[in-house]
Parts: C-alpha cells; sequence; structure tokens
C-alpha cells in the first residue's frame, strides 16, 4: 500500500494487488505469500474466491487479519464470527483441492487489548480449531510472553519487527519459526532516499551519490 501511496486498510484493490502479486511471481521462483489484510470480502465465500485467484498465479500463504479498518480506525473482530469464517473458507479451499497455507495475524499485542497474553492464547486455541495453518502475533515482543504463546500451541508462531525485539538467535531458542519485517525496512529505505535528496539539493552536486 504505501508503494502506492495508500495506507492500510484494504485501500489498494484486490484488482491491483493480484497485479502486483501476478508481476513479482513471474520474477521470482521463491515461495510467494500475501497479505491479504481482512480477505478484501465480507463473505467466506468472497475471500476464498480472491485467495483462489492468487493460488492461480502461484501463491501458497496468505497472511488475513482479525481486525477491521473502519473509518480510519482499526478495530478487533468478533473472535467467534472470525473463527466461523476462517473455518468456512478453508472448507471452501479444501473442496476446491487448493493447498494454501493460512497464517492468521491476531492484533491482540498490536492494539494494546487489555490481558494481550491471554486473549491471544484464547483466540489461537480457537484459530487452530478453524482450521488456521499459522499465526501472526505482531508488537508481541517480551520473552516471557512469546514463550507462553508457542507453548500454549501447535501452530508456528510469527512475529514482527518491533522496537526491543529479541534477536534472531533467542527468538528461535523461544520457539519462533517467522519473522515479518512489516512496514519497518521499507520506511527505512524511504528515509534514507529522502535523506539522499536532500543533500543532493543542499550541496548542489551528485556527489553523495558516489560516496
Amino acid at each position: 500500500a504505501k508503494m502506492l501511496g495508500k495506507e492500510d486498510g484494504e485501500h489498494v484493490l484486490f484488482e491491483e494487488l493480484l497485479s502486483i502479486v501476478t508481476a513479482i511471481s513471474n520474477l521470482s521462483s521463491l515461495p510467494l505469500t500475501v497479505d491479504i489484510e481482512s480477505g478484501y470480502g465480507d463473505s467466506s465465500e468472497v475471500i476464498a474466491e480472491n485467495i483462489i485467484e492468487l493460488a492461480k498465479v502461484g501463491v501458497v500463504g496468505v497472511n488475513i487479519e482479525d481486525s477491521t479498518v473502519v473509518q480510519g480506525e482499526r478495530l478487533l473482530c468478533d473472535e467467534i464470527e472470525f473463527a466461523n469464517k476462517l473455518k468456512s473458507v478453508k472448507a471452501i479451499l479444501n473442496q476446491m483441492n487448493i493447498t494454501m497455507f493460512v497464517n492468521v495475524r491476531s492484533d491482540t499485542y498490536l492494539l494494546n487489548i487489555e490481558d494481550a497474553l491471554e486473549v491471544s492464547i484464547d483466540r489461537i486455541a480457537m484459530y487452530q480449531r478453524a482450521g488456521a495453518d499459522g499465526i501472526f502475533l505482531p508488537c508481541l515482543k517480551f520473552p516471557n510472553d512469546i514463550r507462553a504463546v508457542v507453548a500454549s500451541t501447535e501452530l508456528p508462531i510469527n512475529v514482527m519487527c518491533v522496537p526491543d525485539l529479541p534477536d534472531f538467535e533467542m527468538l528461535e531458542r523461544l520457539g519462533v519459526k517467522r519473522i515479518s519485517m512489516g512496514n519497518f525496512l521499507h520506511e527505512a529505505m524511504l528515509d534514507s532516499f529522502s535523506s539522499m535528496l536532500s543533500s543532493i539539493v543542499s550541496e548542489k552536486s551528485f556527489g553523495q551519490l558516489f560516496k
């Protein structure tokens, strides 16, 4: 979304997303996973159709969130409704013989929910029963919380790059299986780019480009 000058919250149309994903898939032989935010649909049928379209262009995994953005505010979904929707989506994919790793992003920590650890563990158990293949908890960073989450489920746990996140060696010891960078690397690249442009303008020289 940031690359297109837009914010998260499905402001990028699904057709735009599919076009970008298709281009990436055509250029890379690496396994490709895609963030589909809330699924780009209100019903299980529409979400499943979107995932099937992604599978057709080579996508092997998706992230789907248990929150939605409403009038600029991100809100946590009801866990039972989300789990039921997830279960239906997985059932449709299975009926269509579509193999897709569905990584559920739970935004309990991101939204600073009270008793985030307990709420997360309850949601993870529900999502596991509904057919989730993995769990992504952005802003989960404290070792004791990570250890407790990993111990609570058989599903692989995914964390996100945030300040004070333990290093990779510690995360591996804690049982984390995947690390996402979120927007942080992209933002750092943009900051570096902006700084370089400012230097070129102020110095009236391209010298900074070649240092």
